[in-house]
């Protein structure tokens, strides 16, 4: 019963994303950005986010802090980042990183019976951080391109690897679709996402004035903040040695010295 209330949900988000797609092709004029072949799309889906974040999420999200006690706000991201760290496991065992998932392992053990259930987040303060992997990273890992940058209905900044990967997380490892009761994991992911949407409060004020093209701002930092996580915060060096300093540059070096002379 509850995976076919959720298959409509998500037939429901496709006809949403393509009614969308073809607003945004039908009123954004110019040729396609070649960095961003999706734009006419992603802008009008980005701009559909802004709306619902602008009157529903950002309101619920001030109340819920308003309401929430410091320690409580905490209590309820530490025990979704504990369930969380179901996702990060298994993603990398799928990756082979071995060590890794024994580390996130640890933390899941420490934080459910020391930390309450996750309320306290006793694993850190042991010398065991978090870590952060999901499906789209697993695809990474095998080889699968990224494909274009694709903005998520409700979700926001995504890739269409990473997009596909978003599913098999919710669906196979994270427990909160695990429950049999739609209702129980609805509520559930209100409370995660309001939290999150909370958490976020400050950062976003931050870059809705800094930033001149809050869409552009977002894309950019978000592809580098993938790309940083995917390569486990050694993300290669975008030019080679050879580009850099290659022996063209020096032949330039050479013949426009001798011309000064």
């Amino acid at each position: 019963m509850q995976i076919r209330s959720l298959h409509n949900h998500f037939s429901k988000i496709i006809t949403l994303c393509l009614v969308l797609f073809a607003h945004g092709c039908a009123t954004l004029d110019g040729p396609p950005n070649p960095d961003d072949p999706l734009e006419r799309y992603n802008r009008a889906m980005f701009s559909f986010n802004e709306s619902l974040d602008k009157n529903v999420m950002i309101p619920v999200a001030k109340g819920y802090n308003y309401v929430m006690p410091g320690f409580a706000n905490t209590g309820v991201t530490n025990f979704f980042s504990n369930l969380d760290d179901i996702v990060v496991f298994f993603n990398s065992l799928l990756q082979l990183k071995v060590g890794e998932a024994i580390h996130t392992s640890a933390r899941i053990v420490w934080n459910t019976t020391a930390g309450l259930l996750g309320f306290i987040d006793v694993a850190t303060s042991f010398d065991l951080p978090k870590k952060n992997e999901d499906f789209g990273q697993t695809l990474a890992t095998w080889g699968v391109p990224s494909g274009p940058y694709f903005v998520l209905p409700f979700l926001g900044p995504s890739t269409v690897r990473d997009g596909l990967g978003v599913p098999v997380d919710w669906f196979l490892f994270d427990p909160v679709f695990q429950d049999k009761e739609l209702k129980v994991t609805l509520t559930a992911l209100v409370i995660r996402f309001t939290d999150k949407r909370a958490d976020l409060l400050t950062a976003t004020d931050i870059i809705d004035v800094a930033a001149p093209d809050k869409y552009a701002f977002m894309r950019d930092a978000y592809l580098q903040h993938r790309r940083n996580l995917i390569h486990d915060g050694n993300p290669p060096d975008e030019f080679s040695d050879d580009e850099l300093f290659g022996d063209d540059l020096f032949t330039d070096d050479l013949d426009l010295e001798k011309d000064l002379r």
